[in-house]
């Protein structure tokens, strides 16, 4: 069983390539995030010709997440705080003998801002639904877009970037607490060095060939679920293509 996750920076502008990288990889999951799309204008019929159901919560512009899925799911959530959300950053349910958790976390904007508190709390009301939800022993896939860099393995320039948004002590703190209660981040259990990166900044120049990243998609997993891995890799290549997001896939492949 192969499952993907993939920030798109719009799924309608990512269609064609998208459509292609998962006509050649064939994941039985994809998690898709920032699809910048409301429910209404979601590509679903585009997926389901390749044989793909769909769910997803999508809003204007903004935000956005959907689950591409041959398997059919059952218990599809598609909001943390609620049936309506103010912001489309959440999709769930059970898929086989689990559970998956697609979401997409707040960036913060800036340290000092109402909106980094969001993130924070954000993390934390994640974290309160796993708890409320789930347990260790569960078979549990929580993955996509974190927008936290965990260590200094996970920035180009982890001196320079101390203490920004996207690698501030605070956000680390609520991700290892994910960690702590029982989750595996399970890019690590097979590739422990650095410069393994997820995101390259539009804005900086040539940064993907310079490789200046950040590795902020995760797929993280309970006992169950890592026991199952096989592996887990970055399609780098996917990043190189014309009209790249400025994300790239994360796969993770497991037994059964």
């Amino acid at each position: 069983m192969k499952i993907a996750t993939f920030n798109t920076n719009s799924v309608r502008v990512r269609l064609p390539s998208l459509i292609q990288w998962m006509k050649s990889q064939q994941p039985d999951l994809l998690c898709l995030q920032e699809i910048k799309v409301q429910d209404k204008d979601f590509p679903a019929a585009a997926f389901e010709e390749i044989g793909y159901r769909s769910v997803f919560k999508g809003q204007k512009t903004y935000n956005g997440v959907a689950i591409l899925s041959k398997l059919p799911g059952e218990d599809i959530r598609t909001a943390l705080y609620g049936t309506d959300d103010e912001e489309a950053r959440f999709v769930g349910g059970r898929y086989r003998d689990f559970h998956l958790v697609n979401v997409y976390v707040p960036q913060g904007f800036s340290t000092d801002s109402d909106k980094f508190a969001y993130k924070l709390q954000w993390l934390e009301d994640l974290l309160a639904y796993i708890r409320e939800h789930f347990t260790p022993a569960d078979p549990l896939l929580v993955v996509g877009d974190f927008n936290v860099a965990l260590d200094d393995r996970d920035v180009h320039d982890p001196k320079h970037l101390a203490g920004q948004v996207g690698f501030h002590p605070e956000e680390q703190k609520r991700l290892r607490a994910l960690l702590d209660w029982g989750l595996t981040d399970l890019l690590r259990r097979f590739h422990e060095g650095g410069g393994l990166y997820t995101f390259w900044d539009y804005r900086v120049p040539k940064g993907f060939k310079r490789n200046i990243g950040w590795r902020i998609d995760y797929i993280l997993g309970t006992p169950p679920m890592a026991e199952r891995a096989i592996n887990v890799w970055i399609d780098r290549e996917a990043r190189g293509a014309d009209k790249p997001s400025d994300h790239t896939f994360l796969v993770a492949e497991f037994e059964g």
